[in-house]
Parts: C-alpha cells; structure tokens; sequence
C-alpha cells in the first residue's frame, strides 16, 4: 500500500484532524515530493500519523514543517480505556513513529494545542518549549463584541463609522496589503505570490477560506484578514495593514467579523494562531483570546548545529 495514500484516507475519514495536516496542504506548501509520513496501523488502517518536510541545509538533514503552518506534529485518533491505558497506547504509538523517522541533523515542529503528552518524545531524546496561541470557545448565543475588552469595542465602533467589510477580497489585492506589513516593519516577506496562490487554490476550491477586508468610500483598503478552517476551528491565517490606516480600527473590526462568520458556519474554536509577540499579544488578549499553551518539540543529534545553536544564543546574550 502507499502510504500516503494510506495517509490520505485518515485524513479524509478522521474528522478532527487540523487543516494542517491534510496531504493536500502539505502538497500545496512543501511541494509534494518534499514531505513524508510516518504513520500506525491497526488492522490495515491508520490510526496515527506524523507528517513531516525533509529539506538539506548546508549538507545538513532537516526534519520540520512548511512554512504558513502553524503546526503539524503527531496526530493519532481517539483513544479508548481509562486514563493510564491511553497513555500507554499513546507512549506505544508516539514510539512507532518516531522510529520511522530518517536519520536527521536537526527536527523542529510544533505541535497543536490539543496534544498535551509529549513524554515520549523525551524519553526519547526530544527537548520541549512551551509557546502560546490565542483561542475562542465559540457559542452562537454569545455576542462576539462582549468578548470585547472596552478599548477594543471603542476600536470597531470607530471603524464602522469609517469602512465597510467585504469578505471577498481578491488575492491579489490581500497580497498587496500583506506586504505592506512587512515593509513597514523592514522585514521580508516569507513566501512569494506564487506560493499563496498554489495554497489558495486548494483552499478555495474545498471552501476553506475567506478573506476579508475594510475598506473605505475612497477604496482605500485598511485592512485584510485572511482565514482558514477545518471541520473545528478556524484560524486568522495572515493579517495585513496599511501603515497609513493603522488608527482607524479596521483590524479589529476585521476580528469580530471574522468570529461572527465562524459561528455562523458552527466551528467550535477560533484560534488566533498566537503570537508571541508582546505587542500582538495584547491585542488577541483584550479580542476575549484565551492563552492556550502548545509544544514546540526539537532535538539536534548533530554536534556541529548544537555548537551553533550555542554560539547563537551567546551572541543574542551579549
């Protein structure tokens, strides 16, 4: 059997797994020849799986995740039993995996919020560092807006009274805006246009996206918001601004009217897909964001990228 072919069924059969992990994600943003799949089975069927990129940097192997996904990871199907009868399945299977896995210099990937036993993956070598995404319980009885911090409500009361929201944005015109984020903070962009469409074709052609916009009567854009969903949550995929529009409040405005649209569709979560980034963090906080920790799990065999990683870490200390 193929594998992932194999590995294509629990996708499709495997209700909740995230949009992350599906083959045709992987194929849309690692390119199908530059990811492989580790996966378990019980009486011919996969009932746990660990997809993963393999790149060579500098005759080095590098196990990780695409670029544009938040996270990736083991995934293994509900588990019956008592509470130690799942660990233990789980300390079998996590083992069965990670022995598929190549020989690597460097593994990297985090994994999603819902996984909480990475025990096994320290027993076998594997170090741990815990990150923050920002998610909502949504609750079609609840208005977004008294989610609000005050100042955040204030936010999209002023950008009502300034754009208007549409929710079909054309990709090149939320390309546009996107860079303009990264222009202003004097970065560079981490995928080109090409890469966002070849990923935005799948996703529009399985409806799982939208993107949307503020924009005002001069059709100026202030800001789009693009995002994503799988059979559970939903996800503020990318987000970009006009600096010259960064006081209007359209960002937020964008926010609330992207959690509206996830209940209206009967998600259960909308995850902010963090950050960590102390001026962001603020703002997912105060839109009723509630912390929530994932794993970013690692390890380095390779004696010449740990001298590196140390090196590195004594120079951000100087």
């Amino acid at each position: 059997m193929d594998t992932k072919e194999d590995y294509g069924r629990f996708c499709t059969e495997t209700t909740p797994i995230p949009i992350f992990h599906f083959d045709w994600w992987l194929d849309a943003t690692a390119g199908p020849s530059n990811w492989e799949v580790a996966t378990v089975e019980r009486g011919n069927q996969v009932i746990a799986a660990m997809p993963y990129t393999i790149t060579k940097i500098a005759g080095h192997t590098i196990i990780g995740q695409p670029r544009v996904t938040q996270c990736l990871g083991p995934w293994i199907s509900p588990l019956s039993g008592s509470h130690a009868t799942i660990l233990s399945a789980q300390k079998k299977i996590m083992n069965a995996l990670i022995d598929q896995l190549p020989s690597f210099d460097h593994f990297a990937q985090s994994w999603h919020h819902s996984l909480q036993n990475w025990l096994p993956f320290y027993w076998r070598g594997f170090s741990q560092t815990t990150r923050y995404t920002y998610t909502i319980t949504l609750d079609n009885t609840v208005d977004p807006m008294s989610l609000f911090a005050s100042n955040m409500r204030n936010k999209v009361r002023k950008a009502n009274r300034l754009v208007e929201v549409m929710d079909n944005l054309d990709l090149n015109s939320f390309y546009r805006t996107f860079k303009k984020t990264f222009f202003r903070q004097e970065k560079s962009i981490p995928f080109s246009f090409d890469q966002l469409n070849r990923l935005d074709t799948e996703l529009t052609s399985r409806n799982r996206r939208k993107i949307f916009a503020a924009i005002d009567v001069d059709g100026n854009i202030h800001s789009a918001l693009y995002l994503i969903w799988d059979n559970r949550a939903s996800y503020v995929h990318m987000v970009g601004e006009d600096p010259s529009f960064r006081n209007s409040g359209a960002g937020i405005l964008l926010i609330e009217a992207a959690i509206r649209f996830s209940v209206e569709i009967g998600l259960q979560t909308f995850d902010f897909e963090g950050s960590m980034l102390e001026n962001i963090e603020i703002v997912r906080r105060s839109c009723g964001g509630h912390q929530t920790p994932y794993f970013h799990i690692s390890k380095t065999p390779s004696r010449m990228l740990r001298a590196r990683q140390l090196v590195s870490l004594l120079v951000k200390g100087q």
